[in-house]
């Protein structure tokens, strides 16, 4: 392998190489990548050359270093179905993750702007922020944002948040069905408290999902800003196509 005017830089090919491995199952989900030695042998390129290539892999998600054992492909995407008002532990369990959550904080603030117009509230209005990891089989998936109204935030805070869905909590515990949702889906420049919390480089592509769930009568019981990793999620959905003006 060598790198002529205009082609890739060596350590890019051989990344192009692993990531095709990787696509065609050559290497499979799960399994160890070749040692050093070998990677450096089948390429004929030097140590960082290989090693840099690895990095960026890992960067990307493809491929995760661990200590003491080696590198290994990564788990393949979650696929996130956006066809019905489903929650984290309801999404992961139907993909066949373990879901679980560390609680980062909560604590009572007053709603922004933007916090008070999707709960229909004066801006300022105190109400109950919720901060979350949301993990599937012990790695990071994301980090949720949730603003609640008075005084059902407060109920809600009360809760083990580690272990009880909010969702599960708002319909099971105290009685509050939800009916609809709107979403809102765009991708971000990973923000440095944000790439921390979820275990990725500052600046790495992310999902940031703004969600608004409603109760009957469509009133407004929960807001969340959900930053997704790029690498570990992917969004489907299903359109209808409509019919033609004639």
């Amino acid at each position: 392998m060598s790198a002529t005017p205009g082609s890739l830089p060596l350590y890019a090919q051989v990344e192009a190489e692993l990531e095709a491995d990787i696509e065609s199952g050559r290497l499979s989900r799960g399994s160890q990548l070749p040692p050093e030695d070998a990677l450096v042998q089948r390429f004929g390129v030097s140590r960082p050359t290989v090693r840099q290539a690895i990095q960026r892999l890992v960067q990307r998600g493809l491929v995760e270093i661990r200590r003491g054992k080696g590198t290994f492909v990564g788990p393949s995407k979650l696929t996130q179905p956006l066809t019905a008002l489903t929650g984290f532990v309801e999404d992961m369990i139907a993909a066949g993750r373990a879901p679980s959550a560390r609680l980062v904080d909560k604590a009572i603030v007053a709603a922004t702007e933007a916090v008070a117009k999707h709960l229909a509230l004066p801006k300022g209005a105190r109400v109950a922020r919720i901060r979350r990891v949301r993990l599937a089989d012990g790695g990071p998936v994301s980090f949720d944002e949730t603003y609640l109204p008075l005084p059902l935030g407060e109920k809600i805070m009360s809760d083990d948040l580690e272990a009880e869905p909010i969702f599960g909590l708002l319909e099971g515990k105290y009685g509050v069905p939800l009916t609809e949702a709107e979403y809102g889906l765009e991708a971000i420049a990973a923000p440095a408290r944000i790439a921390a919390a979820i275990g990725v480089p500052e600046g790495s592509p992310i999902f940031l999902v703004e969600r608004t769930s409603f109760s009957t009568k469509r009133k407004p019981v929960d807001y969340e800003k959900l930053y997704y990793r790029g690498d570990q999620v992917r969004f489907v959905t299903t359109l209808s196509r409509q019919a033609r003006q004639r």
